[in-house]
């Protein structure tokens, strides 16, 4: 009772401190004092400890079994192993949203103890709006709902954790999707505090690029690893239905993505600036809305916590969010002109806004079907579902487009590009790409089904292309720096992965997405299944598989509360023998709803997939049998899109601190500028016409910045000298009065 008593209080606690950060925050920001931004920090991690102390407390309740308490009883019960009574901390709503705090406090408190350019002016206003987001969380903690919430008395027995969920997955896809969630909070914060203060140069995008990563890799590894628990788990043959909620998950992670493409263009050149505001705040309120759409009720889904109260409540502050942000946008609109204009039509510049009009399409597409049934019913009164085709037709045909672009864009220049140099760099690629894509098409065809898709032999083609162009990319960047430099082969990969992490990781999750493509078009397109009724001794062929039921076994689970009866199948090819198979189905003790225990027979360019949907008597059973050619692309890319993100957020080496001016840091870029376009020229993606004109302009520019780089050292050692005459002058006449 004690530990319960503890949380309950601490959360009460919590309430009055964060109202009492805000109070900090605020003054920190109009006074500037350095006292208060300290005490702005400790108030963000007292935030945190306070979290982190209810979040024990309900986990030794949970652990324990403590049964005087709704939420213990709701998701555990005496056979639950501990593992899966640690994820019920996160698998009800209340104990969600107490994760959910304790993720945003503990960022929240990092963020507050860094430092970077100024950070004395920026922090104390992301912090505000941080502490502002905490504020709702524990309001709901302290009002919506109660994670220690005592029963009158004491249950007999739990309820247990929903079998479903009962899944290794339960202990790494709920993690990620909350931690990529929240993490957006970060960078919204910083392009707020940007815009309050005016400052919309490309300062908050270097701090929260890393930030915007690392939530963009949660949130990735969430959904592939959600496809993949679906696939393993809910025995349906397939590993994405469109769901409402998985949907959710996927826009802010789309939107995120044009993002991190976005703030490049802004970080190099100075230009898309209202873009990477825009898209940095849609993909904060797409991530609230992903929550709002798991917790009201709104949209019946398999993973839906099913809340009214907390539906209207998050709706509250989703229009708060969305009308602080419009207006603060609006009222800072001048202040986000590009520096630079477009120079041409061919360009990465216009390649990058390309890819953010196409991701936009792509999560319009995805938004418009997941909440046109709420449309629908405040139009009509009839809530109408949009299935899967609808999004098959609309947003497949867009991220194709997508993929092929990612294949382009390597090819191009900046600043300018002739059509004539583009066309050199991609029909090669391109041609290998079209007959490997073809070859594939027609394996693939003739091995599973007699019919395909124009829109999945373009999928196939884009995919190859994609992988052909990074390759080209990685081969012909390693060339160029064995010319430059007289190195070997090696050393002059590693070298280039070194000091441009960021590019070739970029490149690697390029590989993984192409790979992911291919699986999704392989396992999507080319699918065949058939459920058929066997008889003992029976057999069933599909593809190049034969499978024969050989009987059926009844055993005992986990403490006696479930019993599993499951079915012997032997899985032969070409007449070999391969293995035995046992898809199974679990029912429970307690009256929960009966599982399916999927059978998965996987090799690297196909899975057969076995389950058992029922028995008639003691010698037959119903099967429904699929052959997913190439999905094992699908988790296989998942791991290339780990490693490669991790490649580009791995620390570069810091330069040492000097106190550059903001023409040497001009200068700077106009250097790199230069090497850019050298660069370009020796990968032949610019013509000798127009590398010769940028260069002749780059030219001009640095000296015109070195000249002014000059005028302002002149002047600083005039300042310098006549305050040092005045400095003497004084000590003089001090002597004078002694």
């Amino acid at each position: 009772m004690l530990v319960g008593n503890i949380g309950e209080i601490v959360l009460h606690v919590l309430f009055v401190v964060v109202i009492i950060s805000l109070a900090i925050h605020l003054a920190a920001i109009f006074t500037g004092r350095t006292d208060l931004r300290k005490w702005s920090r400790y108030s963000m991690t007292a935030q945190f400890l306070l979290v982190a102390t209810a979040s024990t407390c309900l986990i030794w309740l949970l652990v324990r079994g403590n049964l005087s308490y709704a939420y213990v009883v709701q998701y555990t019960s005496a056979g639950l192993s501990l593992i899966y009574k640690i994820a019920a901390f996160w698998g009800g709503d209340a104990g969600s949203l107490l994760f959910w705090s304790l993720v945003l406090t503990m960022y929240g408190m990092v963020v507050a103890f860094s430092r970077h350019p100024d950070s004395h002016r920026m922090l104390p206003i992301v912090s505000l709006i941080v502490t502002g987001v905490t504020f709702f969380y524990t309001t709901l903690l302290n009002v919506g709902v109660d994670p220690f919430l005592r029963l009158p008395k004491p249950a007999a027995i739990g309820d247990g954790l929903n079998p479903l969920l009962q899944n290794p997955g339960m202990t790494v896809h709920p993690v990620n999707v909350y931690l990529g969630y929240v993490g957006f909070t970060i960078p919204y914060a910083y392009a707020m505090a940007g815009l309050i203060l005016n400052k919309t140069d490309a300062t908050w995008l270097r701090v929260t690029r890393r930030w915007t990563l690392i939530s963009w890799l949660f949130l990735g590894v969430g959904i592939i690893y959600g496809a993949h628990w679906s696939y393993e788990e809910l025995g349906w043959g397939g590993y994405w239905a469109w769901d409402p909620v998985e949907n959710a998950a996927l826009l802010p992670w789309v939107t995120a993505t044009a993002f991190l493409h976005s703030s490049i263009v802004q970080e190099r050149k100075g230009m898309l600036k209202a873009w990477n505001v825009v898209l940095v705040t849609l993909t904060y309120f797409l991530s609230l809305l992903g929550t709002y759409l798991v917790r009201s009720g709104v949209l019946w889904s398999i993973h839906a916590f099913a809340n009214g109260l907390l539906g209207t409540y998050y709706l509250v502050f989703m229009a708060i969010i969305f009308v602080f942000s419009v207006v603060l946008m609006i009222l800072r609109w001048p202040s986000l002109r590009p520096e630079r204009r477009f120079e041409a039509v061919v360009s990465k510049e216009t390649g990058f806004m390309l890819n953010n009009i196409l991701f936009l399409g792509v999560t319009f597409a995805v938004l418009w079907g997941t909440v046109f049934p709420l449309v629908s019913e405040a139009a009509t009164g009839h809530k109408m579902m949009v299935s899967a085709p609808f999004y098959n037709a609309v947003a497949l045909p867009l991220a194709v487009c997508i993929i092929f672009l990612m294949g382009i864009g390597p090819m191009i220049a900046w600043r300018r590009a002739s059509v004539q140099s583009v066309v050199r760099a991609i029909v090669v690629p391109m041609l290998v790409a079209v007959a490997l894509g073809l070859a594939v098409t027609a394996a693939l065809r003739a091995m599973y089904t007699p019919g395909t898709s124009l829109l999945s032999t373009l999928g196939i083609i884009s995919a190859f292309y994609a992988l052909i162009t990074v390759g080209v990319e990685y081969v012909r960047s390693v060339c160029t720096r064995m010319e430059f430099t007289g190195d070997a082969w090696f050393p002059s990969l590693l070298r280039l992965l070194n000091n441009k992490r960021s590019r070739f990781g970029g490149y690697l999750v390029h590989v993984a997405i192409a790979v992911i493509a291919l699986g999704i078009v392989g396992s999507g397109a080319y699918q065949i299944h058939t459920q058929q009724t066997l008889n003992i001794g029976g057999t069933a062929k599909l593809g190049p598989y034969e499978v024969r039921f050989v009987g059926l076994g009844v055993g005992q689970g986990q403490a006696g509360t479930t019993r599993r009866m499951y079915a012997n199948l032997l899985v032969s090819r070409n007449g070999q023998t391969l293995g035995v198979l046992r898809p199974a189905a679990t029912f429970y003790a307690n009256g929960q709803s009966p599982t399916t225990d999927v059978a998965l027979y996987s090799r690297p360019m196909r899975d057969l997939y076995v389950v058992m949907l029922g028995t008639e008597g003691q010698n037959k059973a119903i099967f429904d049998i699929h052959v997913n050619p190439m999905v094992q692309f699908i988790w296989f890319g998942g791991y290339l899109f780990i490693f490669g993100t991790l490649i580009s957020l791995w620390p570069a080496k810091r330069k040492k601190a000097d106190s550059a001016t903001d023409s040497l840091e001009s200068l700077e870029s106009w250097y790199e500028e230069l090497a850019d376009l050298e660069y370009d020229r020796k990968m032949g993606k610019v013509d000798k016409h127009a590398y010769v004109i940028q260069k002749n302009e780059l030219l001009a520019h640095i000296e015109a910045a070195q000249e002014h780089a000059k005028q302002l050292q002149r002047q600083l050692r005039s300042e310098v000298d006549e305050a040092l005459l005045h400095l003497g002058m004084a000590e003089n006449a001090g002597g004078t009065n002694r």
